[in-house]
């Protein structure tokens, strides 16, 4: 297992980078293709992933400076953190969507947004975005907060393993 992983920790900013830009395109294509407005949660799911694409390229640039080696496994530990902070918030949501817990008061959301909201935004009404507790799309049993939480286990992960293998090469 360890052979097939080598690539993906030898250039493990790299993969980050590339896993969350995915996960970004992937959300904005959901928005734009498939008409799914997101919540509140949804977008600081997103956020996660922007830190981890701003620091993954950071440490890219870092680790080839002088001294820059040592920031390796820094680099790597500060990912899986932001990864794990993702999988809390994606937790959370899938939590609220299965209604085990209440999602904030300030993500009740009216449901799908019509061409009248928005004429209606644009001319100063408030308008309220989906509801953080009704999932808009499932596959296989899991809403895009739940496939979330499991994308950004796994990425958390292999930060880890990322960071533990730097340690050793020390």
């Amino acid at each position: 297992m360890t052979n097939l992983l080598r690539p993906f920790l030898d250039r493990w900013r790299l993969c980050a980078l590339l896993a969350s830009a995915a996960m970004l395109a992937t959300a904005h294509a959901f928005e734009t293709f498939g008409n799914l407005a997101p919540c509140q949660l949804c977008l600081r799911q997103r956020e996660v992933y922007w830190a981890a694409a701003a620091v993954a390229a950071v440490g890219m640039i870092v680790v080839r400076l002088p001294g820059g080696p040592r920031w390796r496994q820094i680099s790597d530990w500060i990912l899986a953190l932001i990864f794990l902070v993702g999988v809390g918030w994606a937790v959370y949501h899938a939590g609220a969507e299965w209604k085990f817990w209440p999602g904030p008061q300030s993500c009740s959301g009216v449901g799908k947004v019509t061409a009248a909201d928005l004429n209606a935004f644009l001319e100063g009404a408030k308008l309220r975005g989906p509801s953080c507790e009704d999932a808009a799309w499932r596959f296989l049993g899991l809403s895009m907060a739940g496939w979330n939480a499991l994308v950004s286990l796994g990425l958390a992960v292999m930060s880890i393993l990322s960071a533990i293998r730097e340690r050793a090469k020390i």
